[in-house]
């Protein structure tokens, strides 16, 4: 994934970030046994996932062009020999 850049966008960034503050929370009201807590936590995951999908279409992520697995045979770089 390293040679594609998967990943490293701001809508990217932005998704994971909202998402993993969502899980904590989540996860820290599942211990202190709140029940609304942890459905608020799991929305802020959810939420996360829906600003990184809106970021994406406002153009600032990953161009599908960009991306191995939407190029064609032709388009694709011949691998390398790893070393």
């Amino acid at each position: 994934m390293a040679g594609s850049s998967h990943g490293h966008t701001p809508a990217a960034w932005t998704g994971v970030i909202i998402a993993f503050i969502g899980f904590c929370a989540a996860g820290a009201f599942m211990v202190m046994a709140q029940p609304v807590g942890f459905w608020a936590g799991m929305g802020v995951v959810v939420l996360g996932g829906v600003v990184g999908a809106v970021m994406r279409s406002m153009g600032l992520g990953q161009p599908r062009s960009d991306h191995p697995v939407h190029a064609t045979t032709g388009d694709r770089e011949p691998a390398r020999a790893q070393g």
